[in-house]
């Protein structure tokens, strides 16, 4: 494999890569960091994990040059710096790769892999195409995958589309004189479990040339790829961890302030469903699957799993009016379903969490009240007009049973961390007392540790009342624990069903081997 040219000539040392030493950093009414002091060692990747607004969004922000710090000290390479901006981050070998993605679709895989620095390969405004594409591809090489400089952007799945975005930071830390330093913001968040392994492979090559900083929700993922985790909690370091050393309970433990022997999935609370039968799908089929047939009893929660493009997405979204069937039956407590539209399936009782919470769960320049009440504006309304009085109530009400973590109901959604956004996209449809079924895409995905926990313990309140829950699962961990069934799909039709209950769970091998 080719090394370029940049990276191999570099100055290699034993000094840190990077270190921080005593950074706070403060906003108005927020202490956002307090005297956080790390480092990232020479060819090392290092953890960082945190619950939503334990600081670490502020944390890569300080590092990339994007904000500054108030006060404390950054060094590269045993050397104090003081970023100015992105540019400057990547001059001193600090590039990251974001979690919501900023590859450029229009243009060419190379392009975009060397957007910002192009170098000789643009003269005068005139791409020498040869050049570039050839700088690019030495990048690409590393990353693997097959990923080819001349191929559109546009074309490529998400996955790959990741595998370029490390490319590019990859090319955006060469320009300092020692090797680079890569942050990895969430890269696994919309990833199935074979491109994950893919993306652990590319991490374990990058380290050979780079020190990875590596930050997940996913507290098994980051006790598998790294070599040592700093833990935050409300804005400061509250531990160093060796992986070896430690198990994922005391990491949890260290996140969010509190044991995690009651149960993460909060399985005790797993009550047996009821024996009637309130959702029931009949060879239903549509333009990613195929005669498809299960059942959902009340009270009762089925786990549908299967990897991306397994239809496993669509079938929820055809359940709930969003997209069209071309066969088959649905039936919701013995009557016939058949929503058009979204609005026809919510005026039957039935809900929908999409996985897209910041596109389609919630309108983010609204505020907290108005998203909450935004599917049922009934139930805030005297007659045809709202009720001021009564929706404040309601609003109250519920931002307390959640435990939803903002200033006022009055506050705009979009200030609000991960886990209070997806409390409140839920408490919206819990507004609603006719509820029979609720639809979960990936409901938990980009939540911290200690939110995943809010959200498990509210299915299982929710279950025990009688709701019937069909959830796309983010994990399959998740699928299996937080289930009384699993269904496994591949190539849009059902391959699989396990009873899943505690002390008796199907083994992940199990379900994997019925999925690809």
């Amino acid at each position: 494999m080719a090394v370029p040219t940049e990276i191999a000539s570099r100055q290699v040392n034993s000094a840190p890569a990077l270190e921080l030493r005593q950074v706070s950093k403060s906003f108005p009414g927020v202490r956002a960091l307090k005297d956080v002091s790390l480092e990232v060692r020479q060819h090392e990747v290092v953890g960082l994990i945190g619950e939503n607004g334990a600081g670490k969004s502020t944390l890569l922000k300080i590092l990339t040059g994007i904000q500054r710090p108030d006060s404390g000290t950054m060094l590269a390479q045993n050397s104090e710096v003081v970023l100015r901006g992105v540019t400057e981050a990547n001059r001193r070998g600090i590039a990251m790769v974001f979690q919501e993605q900023s590859l450029l679709e229009n243009i060419t895989v190379g392009e975009n892999v060397l957007l910002g620095n192009e170098g000789e390969t643009v003269q005068h405004g005139i791409y020498h195409w040869s050049k570039l594409n050839e700088r690019a591809q030495e990048y690409l090489d590393i990353v693997g995958g097959g990923l080819k400089a001349e191929a559109p952007t546009h074309q490529l799945s998400f996955a790959k589309r990741q595998m370029v975005e490390v490319a590019k930071a990859l090319a955006s830390g060469q320009r300092g004189s020692h090797d680079p330093v890569i942050l990895l913001d969430e890269p696994t968040s919309v990833l199935e479990h074979e491109e994950i392994q893919t993306l652990f492979r590319i991490v374990r090559e990058l380290r050979k040339r780079a020190s990875v900083v590596f930050v997940s929700h996913r507290l098994e993922e980051v006790l598998e790829i790294c070599d040592r985790v700093y833990v935050m909690r409300d804005g400061e370091v509250v531990g160093e961890c060796v992986p070896s050393e430690v198990t994922m309970d005391e990491m949890f433990s260290m996140m969010v302030g509190r044991e995690h022997h009651a149960g993460y999935y909060h399985e005790s609370r797993q009550l047996e469903a009821r024996p009637e039968v309130r959702l029931e799908v009949i060879n239903l089929s549509g333009r990613s699957f195929h005669n498809v047939s299960f059942t959902i009893a009340q009270g009762e929660v089925v786990s549908l799993m299967g990897v991306q493009e397994s239809g496993r997405e669509d079938i929820g979204r055809a359940i709930f009016g969003a997209i069209p069937t071309t066969g088959g039956t649905v039936r919701l407590d013995g009557k016939p379903l058949e929503p058009r539209t979204p609005a026809d399936a919510v005026s039957k009782g039935v809900g929908y969490i999409p996985s897209e919470r910041k596109v389609d769960g919630a309108v983010l320049a609204m505020s907290v009240g108005e998203n909450l009440t935004l599917a049922h504006p009934d139930r805030v309304s005297s007659g045809p007009f709202l009720n001021p009085a009564l929706e404040k109530k309601t609003i109250k009400s519920w931002i307390e049973t959640l435990r939803v973590k903002t200033p006022s109901a009055e506050t705009p959604i979009r200030n609000l961390s991960g886990g209070n956004q997806q409390k409140v996209v839920l408490a919206k449809w819990l507004l609603d007392p006719e509820l029979k079924l609720l639809i979960l895409d990936t409901p938990t995905r980009g939540l911290d540790v200690g939110a995943k926990a809010d959200v498990y313990a509210l299915i299982r309140d929710l279950a025990a009342k009688g709701l019937a829950v069909l959830l796309i699962a983010d994990t399959l961990e998740e699928g299996i624990s937080m289930s009384h069934r699993v269904l496994t799909m591949k190539d849009g039709r059902i391959t699989g069903e396990m009873a899943s209950t505690p002390g008796n769970r199907p083994h992940r091998t199990d379900v994997l081997e019925k999925m690809v």
